[in-house]
């Protein structure tokens, strides 16, 4: 008897959800065991139903996807997740792949490649989208790896997405759960890798690669 994988479902958009647990739970051997809106709901859902895969939307109505990726890998979990997002692969990809991230895909792809992607993590493997595999070979070859953020570590990236929407350092540090001081070192770096002097830069930039909407 074919065994059915476990997943679930993080995205802030109700009939978007209801979409995909209609394709996915009319595979044989994918089943949908719970759905989350938010980030503090998904890790709950998750520590509840220990799923093989996590279908992850990075812009949630609470918190971010990079948060639960974040807080998913500090916790040494070993759920698969993949990014499922309006966000463009070529600016998202190699960032979500440093956070723990299997695999990442367009919320534009076809079904059937959804099913592909979330089949190929299940087993394992890592998805990667064209735009994606092509940065990835361009670094292992030592040329220009993709935009200018893909310099910045898991953490860097954290950070850099919530002041470039406009929270301050302290916010930041908040949610967090860091020092102001540890927050504003992080800010420092990115500012230096990106060579940028301001927020406002951050933000300028964040809005030109279409990072933050």
């Amino acid at each position: 008897m074919l065994t059915s994988a476990p997943v679930v479902i993080v995205d802030d958009h109700q009939v978007f959800r209801a979409g995909l647990k209609s394709i996915i739970d009319a595979q044989p051997d994918l089943r949908v065991v719970a759905e989350a809106a938010t980030g503090k709901g998904a890790l709950a859902a998750i520590e509840q139903h220990k799923p093989k895969l996590v279908l992850l939307d990075l812009q949630l109505g609470e918190g971010s996807g990079l948060d639960v990726l974040r807080s998913l890998h500090t916790h040494d979990s070993q759920v698969r997740v993949l990014v499922l997002s309006a966000y463009s692969e070529a600016q998202y990809g190699l960032n979500v792949l440093q956070a723990g991230a299997a695999g990442f895909i367009a919320k534009s792809s076809d079904p059937a490649e959804l099913l592909r992607a979330m089949r190929l993590v299940v087993r394992g493997g890592r998805y990667l989208g064209p735009a994606l595999a092509e940065q990835l070979v361009a670094r292992a070859n030592g040329m220009p790896d993709g935009p200018l953020h893909s310099r910045l570590s898991a953490r860097e990236f954290q950070i850099f997405c919530k002041i470039a929407q406009g929270e301050s350092v302290s916010q930041v540090a908040a949610k967090m759960f860091l020092s102001v001081k540890t927050v504003s070192t992080y800010r420092r770096r990115v500012l230096d890798k990106l060579s940028m002097t301001s927020n406002a830069d951050m933000t300028a930039y964040a809005m030109r690669n279409e990072l933050i909407q």
